[in-house]
């Protein structure tokens, strides 16, 4: 299903079910929210990278936290369904900010209780390695975008999930992504390890020099 949505393109990656706590002080962004929220309309959040824009996420205005005297906002804002831009309009007609008409893309919950159960070990592992007390949900409950800001991904592998549109695809990527950087934070913390033993006493193994060559 096509539709048309104004637009408020970032560099960051809004994933359907994020919550987004955002600062709006542009002429053309507080034009967006006061439409959006007189006529209780979505809006969308693309991805600004490499100079160009291609898919992001549709997201509803939940609850306005304060409106500044000067016409600014503070909201926080609730994303709903990716999508891909077919047009851009910069502004859209008769706006100050931009728009564009956007295809949705399907979600297919083909996601597996195996699979679930792998991610989720690995990041348990991850947040140990590092030292972080996050709590993870069990498998049962484990989606892959609760967690997509939180295992380390950089902008551009989060934009690559996003465009994503299976779950078994999503989980993938993610159980891979978390084995490949596992060994190395294990290594950074083995060498932390080692730095800290410097100056402080240690036991080593006796040498009685009785069975040796010289090399």
């Amino acid at each position: 299903m096509n539709d048309i949505l104004p637009l408020f393109p970032l560099q960051i990656v809004v994933f359907p079910e994020d919550r987004l706590p955002l600062h709006v002080f542009e002429d053309r962004y507080r034009e967006l929210v006061r439409d959006c929220r007189d006529g209780k309309g979505t809006f969308g959040i693309p991805t600004y990278i490499d100079g160009g824009l291609g898919f992001g996420s549709e997201v509803t205005i939940d609850s306005v936290v304060k409106e500044y005297d000067t016409g600014k906002f503070d909201i926080i804002c609730e994303a709903t369904r990716a999508f891909r831009i077919l047009e851009f309009h910069n502004p859209q007609p008769g706006k100050l900010y931009s728009g564009g008409v956007v295809e949705y893309l399907d979600n297919i919950e083909d996601g597996q209780d195996s699979q679930r159960q792998r991610v989720v070990r690995l990041i348990r592992t991850l947040y140990k390695e590092i030292g972080v007390s996050y709590k993870v949900v069990p498998a049962s409950r484990f989606r892959s975008f609760q967690y997509a800001h939180k295992v380390g991904f950089n902008l551009k592998e989060e934009y690559q999930m996003l465009q994503m549109t299976s779950e078994a695809e999503r989980l993938l990527y993610l159980e891979t992504h978390l084995e490949r950087i596992l060994p190395i934070i294990r290594q950074v913390n083995s060498t932390k390890k080692l730095i800290g033993m410097n100056g402080h006493f240690r036991n080593y193994d006796p040498l009685d020099f009785k069975d040796f060559k010289l090399h």
